[in-house]
């Protein structure tokens, strides 16, 4: 069956306001057919300007020059601001030379060109009057030379989408695998319904069909023709678009261009890992992760990813292969950093990469980080990158923390293999620690010794927000499983679990039903999906080492919460099991919870890049559960989305020590 723009024979009365407000954006049919132009709402095209009527298109004004008339618009209040703003009369305010017989000629034209913007805000039926009123001075501003024009505007009844349609040709109106890219596409075009017809709206309902279209299967997708079929006597619109798909796409072979130092394999690899192996379906999703992918391996400073579907000009039914464009970092750098934080104060930071290990070819990050409380020496060694998407790692840290009187000096060593995924990360490793806790003022809080231990640990964590790193909606999962024992005159067996929950809920507004189809990169929302009131956030914290009393288990396998990531309103780590004489020393389990309100700033009916957030913190650390007690912290703050990702600035105060703490957290991960 044909689609309406087809076979339709308009009324004389709708074809004029088709023909008057649209314009035509589709391709005519070549086989003979009649087929209607694809027509939207905009200004009629430029007709002959009358003798000394100045042209709109070639005026040249002084926008500091004071204005020759003044305008006044007196219509509904939210066309107002729209038609001052867009009215072609604006244009020649300043005009120096414009005397009162070129504004009067100006003046015919106006009702025109007003009817031509109320269109496209979807009132096609206005009654407008334009007349020339004389000027009085207001205070010190003299009154313009050539007085005001008042208009006043009656826009009619507004005109709303009724239906919505769309039409398909090509591979996709009968694969039977496009059969949901079909039903979503058709199902995103009837949101519209209902709603006041605006020409926004309807590009957006086309470049939305389009995009659905072209991001699986078939990039080659068009809009072959578009039709917005106005009834003003009902004062509904009828739309339709019909989209050719074209021929489905397949991936072929993958082409590294710019890889030179490193081996090109890596890339390759990361590509068929996301999906997009010799024969798939072209998906423009598995193509931006393979790229993120490329990029985050750390070999290359840039990184385009892109599929040739025309590489020799000619066959347009041959597999198109993934073209990868890069460019490749230096082998080794070196990077100084200083900062600060409210944890641990002042930070000075040594950085060295090596991306290319002589021998084994692996990747290494070392690190010397120094704060006031914390020094840190670590090595992190990364093997590039197996065919299933695993690699073996290798670590090593050395790090001393200062907590008020307690030292803890620790050693671990770890080694293993690790798979992340856009959605999905796993790992599991052989671990060694060893650690001594030293307390000036109590012999409670301090070891006996160096106590080591020795666990084989697995862990996955699952990811499924809807847009990273400022997600509206959408949870998070961490867990960690070991098994081990200690390394003492005595050898115990001991059981670690470890537990992380994080969850968004937007409250109210509109949200996109596919928000969680995707993984965790997502996609840009516009902005009218976000919801006004902001979203709640819940993030929830558990740990566990079951061992007998006596077991000496190294206190970095241990438990201290409190500070900007975990319980605002105390110091880092202040939260431990409390011992006789008062000091705080690391224990067996862990709880830790943390609910917020997060609500956008919003200035002039514009959603800014600011946000506030009030929220309540909870945590607890005991030797044995039934003595874990909750320390609770309460706050508001500010945050600031800035490119890099959330920066928030928090005031806290901590019910149990009875103070404010400033809190500072960049960035958001899980």
């Amino acid at each position: 069956m044909n689609p309406p723009f087809l076979r339709r024979v308009a009324s004389p009365t709708r074809l004029f306001c088709i023909l008057v407000c649209l314009l035509p954006l589709g391709a005519w049919a070549q086989d003979g057919s009649a087929r209607a132009a694809d027509l939207a709402p905009a200004t009629p095209e430029a007709t002959e300007t009358p003798a000394n009527q100045p042209d709109a298109d070639q005026v040249q004004t002084d926008a500091s020059a004071p204005p020759r008339f003044g305008i006044t618009v007196e219509t509904d209040g939210k066309l107002k601001p729209f038609v001052l703003r867009h009215i072609d009369l604006q244009r020649f305010r300043t005009l120096g030379d414009l005397d009162s017989s070129e504004l009067n000629r100006l003046l015919l034209a106006a009702p025109d060109n007003l009817r031509d913007l109320l269109g496209t805000q979807g009132y096609f039926s206005p009654t407008i009057t334009v007349s020339r009123v004389a000027a009085t001075a207001g205070g010190k501003t003299p009154a313009p030379p050539l007085g005001d024009v008042r208009i006043v505007i009656e826009p009619g009844p507004a005109t709303r989408v009724a239906t919505s349609n769309v039409y398909f040709s090509g591979d996709i109106l009968s694969a039977e695998i496009a059969k949901p890219q079909r039903e979503s596409i058709v199902r995103s075009s009837q949101k519209a319904v209902g709603t006041d017809f605006t020409q926004s709206r309807w590009d957006q309902v086309k470049s939305e069909t389009l995009r659905q279209l072209t991001a699986e299967r078939y990039p080659r997708g068009r809009i072959a023709n578009s039709l917005s079929d106005i009834d003003a006597t009902k004062s509904e619109a009828h739309w339709y678009v019909e989209l050719d798909s074209g021929p489905a796409v397949q991936i072929g072979e993958v082409r590294v261009v710019g890889g030179e130092r490193y081996d090109t394999l890596t890339a390759e690899r990361l590509v068929r890992l996301a999906g997009l192996h010799p024969g798939a379906d072209y998906s423009l999703s598995k193509l931006q992760d393979a790229q993120q992918k490329i990029s985050d391996s750390g070999y290359y400073t840039s990184v385009f990813a892109y599929v040739d579907l025309d590489q020799d000009g000619t066959n347009k039914d041959s597999a198109a292969p993934v073209v990868v464009q890069v460019k490749e970092g230096l082998p080794q750098k070196v990077t100084l950093g200083v900062g600060g934080s409210t944890n641990n104060g002042a930070r000075l930071s040594l950085e060295h990469t090596h991306l290319q290990l002589p021998l084994i070819g692996w990747r290494a990050h070392s690190k010397l980080q120094l704060e006031t409380n914390d020094q840190l020496l670590s090595s992190d060694w990364n093997a590039p990158i197996q065919e299933d998407g695993w690699h073996w790692l290798a670590s090593g840290k050395l790090a001393r923390q200062i907590d008020d009187d307690t030292t803890t000096s620790g050693l671990r060593v770890s080694a293993g293999k690790s798979q992340e995924r856009a959605d999905l990360d796993r790992r599991y490793f052989l671990q060694y620690d060893r650690a001594r806790t030293v307390n000036t003022e109590s012999e409670l809080a301090s070891s006996d010794g160096y106590e080591s231990a020795l666990s084989l640990n697995y862990g996955w964590t699952w990811r499924r927000f809807d847009n990273v790193p400022f997600p509206d909606r959408g949870y998070g999962l961490g867990v960690t499983l070991g098994v081990g024992t200690t390394l003492g005159t005595e050898r115990k067996p001991f059981f670690s679990t470890q537990a992380r929950w994080l969850g968004y809920w937007p409250l109210g507004g509109v949200v996109r039903e596919d928000l969680l189809a995707g993984l965790t990169r997502g996609e840009d929302r516009p902005a009218d999906t976000r919801s006004r009131n902001g979203r709640l956030a819940l993030r929830l914290q558990g740990g566990a080492v079951t061992a007998e009393t006596s077991a000496e288990i190294p206190d970095t396998l241990l438990y201290l919460t409190g500070g900007d990531t975990t319980v605002r309103g105390y110091g880092l780590r202040d939260i431990g099991v409390e011992e006789s004489d008062g000091t705080v020393s690391a224990g067996r389990y862990l709880a830790v919870a943390s609910f917020e309100w997060q609500r956008p700033i919003w200035s002039d009916g514009i959603r800014t890049e600011w946000e506030s957030v009030v929220f309540v913190d909870a945590g607890a650390v005991a030797d044995d559960p039934a003595d874990l007690q909750a320390k609770v912290g309460v706050g508001a703050g500010v945050r600031y989305n800035s490119p890099v990702g959330p920066l928030q600035l928090d005031l806290a105060y901590g019910l149990d020590p009875k103070k404010f703490r400033i809190h500072l957290n960049v960035g958001f991960s899980f």
